[in-house]
């Protein structure tokens, strides 16, 4: 009998090691629940702000969200403004757990606590923090860390995980001045040359570039900037001796038609167009990402995304350290061939009697095709599964 339950066990192990895998923290899917949040789940999304959520499972987390209405009031405060209400939705995410019980048996019944605001490095000294406070009769609130700041209390905790995740209802929308101010983007060859991407910035402007990426960014563009160095690195093409035609591809090819923040590009999936795509499959890129690194694969190299230089939603301008070069335009460069082996002189050579034939039913000598390899693989995975089915009849069969 304990051998049977030991058997159990490990075969239901096995079943729930897979759905395991694929569990993760989903706020948007988790809100969308709920009617109330409608409106604050939609900037969620609109502003990228529910991939810094996702993207942060291993840190303790309160994300304090709005009703309609309330959510109302706060878009109409920011002007509508999608930059804008992106900051006020990090100062809502506060980086540590809270609730009633916690906050309750605070030694001095307040403390402050940072937000995904203040991780951005966008806050203005402590700006990017907020208090939260007991306010007596099982109640407590959040508010802003500036001076006189008018409290927040919790109205409904809608979940909670102890110690690691929580998602509180909040009465009013918590601001200050100076949180709904962002940067401008009115002048972006200017933004590019102090980001040290001069020759990117001249290129784009001479060529007419630059309207094309004026007139996406309202409605979502993604920039790639590579910096002055790439075009001196070795096997970057001479843009200047490029046919203006090309030149322009290559250009357009440095930008996504859509609102890709760093954060955002490592849940990016398959190709995504660029603006240079004009068929499907055409002047595509990919991202590879592993840890906090994010590369673009254009299929021809790879090139690392360095640093964010402007995020204002719906526009985020990022540096690369190479250009991207399409497939379209460039082709991989070959694998260098390797050197020859010395061939010895007559004089050196040994004597040696000339080869027997080999039998008619002997192999071919002749490298296998990769359809030979396929073959094998399938045969090896069909071999694995064959093992792996026959390890479970035997375990199911010792549990009758």
């Amino acid at each position: 009998m304990a051998m049977r339950r030991v058997v159990a066990a490990a075969l239901l192990a096995c079943l729930l090691l897979p759905m395991a895998s694929v569990r993760g923290r989903n706020i948007t899917a988790f809100l969308a629940g709920y009617k109330v949040y409608k409106l604050y789940n939609q900037y969620l999304s609109e502003t990228k702000v529910c991939d810094e959520i996702n993207s942060r499972e291993s840190v303790s987390m309160t994300v304090l969200v709005l009703s309609d209405d309330a959510m109302s009031t706060l878009a109409s405060d920011a002007g509508e403004n999608l930059a804008a209400i992106k900051n006020a939705l990090r100062l809502l995410t506060v980086l540590d757990y809270y609730d009633r019980k916690k906050v309750k048996k605070l030694p001095s019944g307040t403390e402050s606590a940072a937000t995904l605001y203040q991780a951005t490095g966008d806050a203005v000294s402590s700006t990017g923090s907020v208090t939260v406070s007991d306010l007596g009769d099982g109640k407590y609130g959040f508010a802003s860390a500036t001076p006189g700041a008018k409290v927040s209390t919790c109205t409904k905790e809608v979940k909670t995980m102890p110690f690691k995740f929580a998602v509180v209802e909040i009465s009013a929308p918590i601001e200050f001045d100076g949180l709904f101010d962002t940067p401008t983007t009115s002048n972006l060859t200017r933004v590019l040359e102090r980001a040290g991407c001069k020759k990117f910035a001249a290129l784009v402007a001479s060529t007419g570039v630059l309207k094309s990426y004026q007139s996406a960014m309202d409605k979502g563009l993604t920039l790639f900037a590579p910096n002055d160095a790439a075009f001196q690195a070795k096997g970057a093409p001479d843009v200047d001796k490029m046919p203006s035609g090309d030149l322009v591809s290559l250009l357009k090819y440095h930008a996504l038609p859509a609102y890709y923040p760093k954060t955002s590009l490592k849940w990016a999936k398959g190709a995504l167009p660029t603006l240079a795509s004009t068929k499907p499959g055409k002047y595509v890129v990919s991202v590879k990402a592993q840890g906090e690194d994010v590369s673009l694969d254009t299929g021809v190299r790879k090139s690392r995304v360095a640093d964010t230089v402007l995020d204002s939603t719906p526009f985020c301008l990022l540096t690369v350290d190479s250009l991207l070069m399409p497939s379209e335009l460039y082709t991989a460069a070959p694998e260098a061939a390797p050197s020859p082996a010395p061939v010895p002189s007559p004089a050196d050579a040994p004597a040696s009697s000339p080869p027997a034939p080999l039998p008619a039913d002997a192999p071919s000598s002749k490298a296998a095709d990769h359809k030979d390899v396929k073959a094998s693989s399938a045969d090896a995975s069909r071999a694995v599964g064959s093992f792996t089915a026959a390890v479970c009849s035997i375990a199911m069969a010792s549990l009758l």
